[in-house]
């Protein structure tokens, strides 16, 4: 479903959506305004000029708010080409990002095919482009996901900042952010680190590096180093040879580090003759695997209103998929959360394993629609990775351990009937210990419990279901610090 930014807290920029990322570089476009005038892109950038691009639609609320408060106009008056702050630091571009509306509706005349706000071109300055298709933006890599959207970009080709135009179109922001732009390319030799593409997550092993470089010269770049150190060891080393044009950019993959644990990693890539050392860093915090306590891993998701919009999955080290859910879930009819059942998964003892939740919007699953939140916990209730707020998705490693004989008599814990209707039945191996065995609703409160001491061999609790309402509930059984879950409905 498509979430538009109806509200004031969304136009303030509360929440976080699937824009393209800073650190981004972009392709061309050449677009033609209202006017019949055509504008380049990069013609632009290549002029040394920071451009703001404003992506609205004629009948969205929250941008015609945004476009009511005439920060982007003002920018343009004192940055654009006559300026009168200072003239030519940037351009400015308004685009009608809905192809499906004509041109009559930026004006709001009687021939609008669609809806309009109001006139939206009277007393604006800056370039208006209404879009034929959506494509001839998106081709430079920017997309078009909600409205209203912002996407900056520096001279060097890269997006210094993108989201909700309310939320960094001010004047005020958008005036530090050219003072943050690195300065045009000018000196034949200068390379710079530009990203870190190495993953920020790591299980076990060797970890190999990644780091993408631009070349910020006005010479061809046809070679450069990248040196990764932690606590001031080199560690990894990459290299860079072939023709970058100015602004090109090139990924280098670098050596591996074996038997790696995570920390820190500090980039540098140099080049002969580099002129500036400002730009030759990158820096990377690598997050190491937890190690759960079994194989036995229980998923825990909480969604927010637009629950259908959700999924996950568990993918072993080669890539396959060994557990999976949601992506069926039912909306809610207004903001708010549902805790979903939670699912227990089995798996091989002593492997790394991915968990990666999706949101097919781009806005995670909190706190805009709703207090949505994510974990993986082991046997014995640690929490192996959580979460809330993301965009398109998030992935986080883990590591399962070694089964023990108490988890392996929990292991043979069942539930029964299920779905139950007069009583729950809970069915287990016990060693010579003593058990708690609990019913729990979906919020966590326990509604039942009973305690089987010193017991040995199968054992089997059973609760009555009469005073339960209809609905999720989660059996649980404790001993000696290990615990285990199951879930069960009654009806």
């Amino acid at each position: 479903m498509k979430k538009l930014l109806f509200s004031l807290a969304v136009l303030t920029g509360v929440a976080a959506y699937a824009q393209t990322p800073v650190g981004t570089v972009v392709s061309n476009f050449t677009l033609t305004d209202i006017n019949g005038t055509s504008h380049s892109l990069f013609n632009y950038l290549d002029q040394g000029k920071m451009v703001v691009i404003d992506v609205s639609a004629t009948w969205c609320g929250p941008c015609w708010s945004y476009h009511g408060t005439g920060a982007l106009n003002d920018f343009y008056n004192q940055y654009g080409p006559t300026g009168t702050v200072q003239a030519g630091a940037a351009m400015v571009f308004f685009v009608e990002g809905d192809p499906q509306t004509n041109q009559d509706c930026l004006y709001d005349l009687p021939g609008c095919n669609g809806n309009s706000q109001g006139d939206w071109v009277t007393g604006e300055n800056m370039p208006i482009i209404n879009l034929l298709t959506q494509a001839s933006f998106e081709n430079s890599g920017m997309t078009i996901d909600y409205f209203p959207e912002m996407y900056v970009i520096c001279p060097n080709r890269t997006i210094i900042a993108s989201g909700v135009a309310g939320a960094i179109g001010t004047v005020a922001n958008l005036t530090t952010l050219l003072g943050q732009c690195p300065p045009p390319a000018s000196n034949p030799a200068d390379v710079a680190a530009l990203n870190y593409l190495g993953s920020l997550s790591h299980c076990e092993g060797s970890y190999t590096p990644s780091v993408q470089i631009q070349n910020n010269g006005t010479s061809p770049l046809t070679s450069a180093t990248v040196t990764i150190t932690q606590g001031g060891n080199t560690v990894s080393t990459g290299t860079y040879s072939g023709n970058l044009a100015t602004y090109g950019t090139a990924n280098v993959t670098c050596s591996a580090i074996p038997n790696f644990t995570g920390g820190a990693l500090n980039v540098t890539v140099t080049t002969t003759g580099d002129a500036s050392a400002a730009n030759n860093n990158a820096n990377a915090n690598i997050a190491v695997a937890l190690i759960a306590a079994s194989q036995y891993v229980t998923v825990n998701i909480t969604t927010d209103r637009y629950a259908s919009e959700t999924a996950w999955t568990i993918k072993n080290s080669s890539g396959t998929t060994v557990a999976s859910g949601g992506g069926n879930w039912q909306d809610m009819a207004a903001n708010g959360q549902t805790v979903r059942t939670p699912v227990q998964v089995t798996l091989s003892a002593n492997q790394c394993y991915d968990f990666e939740i999706t949101d097919t919007y781009g806005d995670g699953i909190c706190c805009q629609y709703g207090n949505g939140a994510y974990s993986v916990v082991d046997a014995v209730g640690t929490t192996l990775l959580s979460g809330a707020e993301f965009g398109d998705s998030e992935k986080k490693p883990f590591k399962t351990g070694a089964l023990r004989i108490n988890e392996e008599n929990f292991a043979a814990m069942n539930v029964y009937p299920n779905p139950a209707t007069d009583a729950i039945n809970v069915s287990f191996e016990a060693v010579n210990a003593d058990y708690s065995v609990d019913v729990l609703d979906i919020q966590g409160r326990v509604i039942a419990s009973q305690a089987v001491n010193n017991v040995n061999g199968t054992q089997v609790v059973s609760f009555a279901t009469e005073n339960m309402a209809k609905g999720n509930y989660i059996v649980r059984i404790a001993s000696n610090g290990f615990t285990t879950t199951k879930s069960v409905v009654v009806r």
